[in-house]
């Protein structure tokens, strides 16, 4: 017998659009970090990224359950001495909606060489227009 070997060539990459409005953060996460790794296709490889392209809408008006509004912490560090600033979760989606789903979604991708390369298939928008119409994106609702 012989093992098929998945081609980068032969994977057709689809793109999708998802409306983040009234989802849960954590569960819209999984997701789309199960889309970008390619987990939904038969051909799936752990160490090829065939996964596809997702556009995310309407980022500032994602839901968290329980008390997380107040409760999580965005961390940074300047790399100075005293550098790290604390940013409270509803403070972040005043601020910068997009970077809320950014972190989740890198948060749940694996730790590897790849994450990179799956991050920047994902776009996300705090409004409900997107530039990507040209690529017809096909609607995802779960």
């Amino acid at each position: 017998m012989s093992t098929p070997v998945v081609k980068k060539q032969d994977v057709k990459k689809n793109w999708y659009v998802i409306d983040a409005a009234d989802k849960v953060l954590g569960r819209l996460a999984a997701e789309v970090a199960r889309i970008l790794s390619g987990k939904k296709k038969p051909a799936y490889v752990d160490y090829m990224d065939i996964g596809d392209y997702v556009v995310i809408i309407n980022a500032d008006k994602v839901k968290m359950t329980g008390k997380k509004w107040d409760a999580k912490i965005y961390y940074r560090h300047s790399g100075y001495p005293g550098g790290l600033t604390e940013t409270v979760a509803k403070d972040m989606l005043i601020k910068h909606p997009c970077r809320v789903i950014e972190n989740a979604v890198k948060g749940m991708l694996p730790k590897n060489k790849l994450r990179a390369l799956r991050m920047k298939k994902m776009r996300v928008y705090a409004g409900a227009e997107h530039p990507h119409t040209a690529q017809q994106p096909e609607k995802i609702e779960f």
